[in-house]
């Protein structure tokens, strides 16, 4: 017979949104991964080897309950991918999660909604996305001397508090340490750790989470494909987010693509087959020559209205001459010349890294401009000041848009009706202050 988990009621100042690794069997999630018509994946982390069942129901029809059975076990770190199909299309579903017989509690609806099917039927459904890099959680054993690195994770409630559709992780979503690097368990270990942060796990449960990686989560600082354990360093990425694939038959990687609504999110791996920054040869791989040809594949062969590329360093940035696309000369050409040869409309890229946010545009002669949106950081340290940096006065910045003294998140709202749609670019801060806007209409995204 099943058990129910007593909740007990705690002073506000306490009752800092009960969560679910406050269980004893629960240790993260559940985390909703990508979102279909018929079909959502669901992840969870337990404590220590154990036996789940989800039960699941069309909202208000708790009668109509399917289940999910399934265990964890020590080789996955007691992580699971749960994948309930099925499913009604454009339909807000329920459940319930029961661990070792004992159903779980949370301070917040547990809950998934389909896609809605809606293409020669109607104008796309508008899109909420959050975006954010950087998440540095301390920990004061491994951390360099001093004030700790990472700020307030409290960030995460406020994204959470947006309630966006999808939550776009978009690199360094963790920091390994030096006593990580080379050892599988600690970087499963640091993993983890990040991953049952309190303030994360409404986030976690109640958007769609998509991850790309950068440096600082698939190894050293500005580790490159020479990494030795970059194959360790990608099992563990699979194992703790639910993309909708990992690479393709033959290349391995973090790279893959998702449609949702009328957007398509191409995220990108800048570090699995990337020659170091320092090598000098204009013909050096940033993304590899096969990662680069799916892309452009890709974009040509999507239709959607916008593409958004997800990158973990910067693309377009002339001023930034190191951890950026724009400084592999060849892959970059390659990149900006097929844009220019191809008719592939609405691309804008996102990108993280960087520890300060700022939109960046450039003008292209008889095409449309090429923006891209940096958000960075959630926690880690912020720039104080850009004065000593060449990109103090960026002429590819669009005036306005730089945050360079709060951590911050970005936010992306798609509206509009049928061929007037719009890109609603916003960055906020801790608090949840909105710094600034910038409007993108479809119309400027078109050659």
């Amino acid at each position: 017979m099943r058990k129910t988990a007593v909740l007990f009621v705690l002073p506000f100042f306490l009752f800092v949104n009960i969560q679910a690794q406050q269980n004893d069997l629960l240790e993260a999630g559940p985390m909703l991964g990508h979102v279909e018509f018929e079909e959502v994946n669901l992840w969870l982390q337990t404590t220590s080897p154990a036996s789940f069942e989800i039960t699941y129901w069309p909202k208000g029809e708790e009668d109509s309950a399917r289940s999910y059975k399934g265990t964890t076990n020590t080789r996955a770190s007691n992580t699971a991918h749960i994948k309930l199909a099925n499913l009604s299309e454009g339909t807000t579903y329920e459940y319930d999660i029961f661990v070792n017989d004992t159903k779980m509690t949370f301070s917040y609806a547990t809950e998934f909604a389909t896609q809605k099917q809606w293409k020669y039927r109607t104008a796309a459904p508008n899109v909420t996305l959050a975006m954010g890099s950087c998440l540095y959680i301390n920990d004061p054993e491994d951390d360099r001397p001093g004030d700790g690195y990472g700020g307030d994770p409290a960030i995460l409630e406020t994204i959470a508090d947006m309630n966006p559709d999808l939550m776009l992780w978009l690199g360094d979503n963790l920091y390994y340490r030096e006593p990580d690097f080379y050892t599988e368990e600690q970087m499963d270990a640091r993993y983890k750790d990040a991953r049952n942060t309190p303030e994360m796990q409404r986030l976690l449960a109640t958007s769609a989470n998509l991850a790309t990686w950068d440096d600082h989560d698939y190894g050293p600082n500005n580790s490159s494909g020479t990494y030795r354990m970059k194959e360790a360093s990608l099992n563990i990425f699979k194992r703790y987010w639910a993309n909708p694939s990992y690479g393709i038959k033959g290349t391995d990687g973090v790279f893959s693509r998702y449609k949702y609504s009328d957007i398509e999110i191409f995220l990108m791996d800048d570090r699995y087959h990337r020659a170091p920054n320092q090598l000098k040869n204009p013909k050096k791989p940033f993304f590899g020559k096969e990662q680069l040809q799916w892309l452009t594949n890709s974009l040509i062969d999507s239709d959607a209205t916008f593409k958004l590329v997800v990158v973990g360093n910067q693309v377009t940035n002339k001023k930034n001459d190191f951890e950026a696309m724009a400084s592999y000369k060849q892959e970059f050409n390659r990149l900006k010349t097929f844009l220019k040869n191809q008719d592939v409309e609405g691309v804008v890229f996102l990108s993280g890294d960087r520890h300060f946010s700022e939109l960046l545009k450039t003008e292209r002669k008889d095409r449309y401009p090429l923006y891209e949106f940096t958000s960075s950081p959630l926690t880690a340290g912020n720039f104080d000041s850009l004065d000593e940096y060449d990109e103090f006065d960026n002429p590819q910045r669009v005036d306005g848009t730089v945050v360079y003294k709060e951590r911050s998140f970005g936010i992306i709202k798609v509206e509009g009706g049928r061929g007037e749609r719009k890109l609603i670019l916003q960055t906020y801060n801790k608090a949840g202050d909105k710094l600034w806007e910038h409007v993108i209409t479809q119309q400027e995204l078109e050659n």
